[in-house]
């Protein structure tokens, strides 16, 4: 992932790159999963992935983009419809997958789309948010994070 703008020396954005690292990571084993037919374990894989992004995604909805929905309000507005079309793909997995013979292909290709989708953000969103945001607005984003906590551990030192 990006680290050539700094953006990552911030908590938050720190926080927010380890989720994207973490999800990336379980998307490697859905695919691995799809490849052996382990539709089961594709779930279980949808629902660690959608555990990740249930914190991730109140941070950036309630506190990055708001920060950033004035100066990008398209481009924002396009992520947070990705957010929408991620979520329900995922949440299929508490559901009658395993009776959905399209579901394991619609789970991989959305999966492809958050993996851009991942990509954009750190690539565009975090390096703009550094850029553009001053103290208060980062010091809401971490409110936020606060609130909501995260699913990840923390890291050890």
């Amino acid at each position: 992932m990006c680290e050539y703008c700094g953006c990552q020396a911030l908590a938050s954005i720190e926080e927010l790159t380890r989720e994207h690292e973490a999800v990336v990571n379980l998307i490697s084993h859905v695919r691995d999963a799809h490849r052996h037919g382990g539709v089961t374990r594709m779930a279980e894989l949808a629902r660690e992935i959608a555990a990740v992004l249930g914190p991730h995604t109140e941070v950036e909805e309630h506190g990055l983009f708001p920060a950033m929905a004035a100066d990008f309000p398209e481009k924002i507005g396009a992520l947070e419809d990705e957010h929408r079309r991620v979520e329900a793909v995922l949440a299929e997995a508490d559901g009658p997958f395993l009776t959905d013979p399209t579901w394991p292909q619609r789970l991989i290709e959305t999966l492809d789309l958050l993996r851009d989708h991942i990509l954009k953000e750190q690539d565009g969103v975090f390096p703009a948010a550094l850029a553009m945001l001053d103290t208060e607005r980062w010091e809401a984003i971490d409110a936020v994070r606060s609130r909501v906590g995260t699913r990840m551990p923390r890291p050890s030192v």
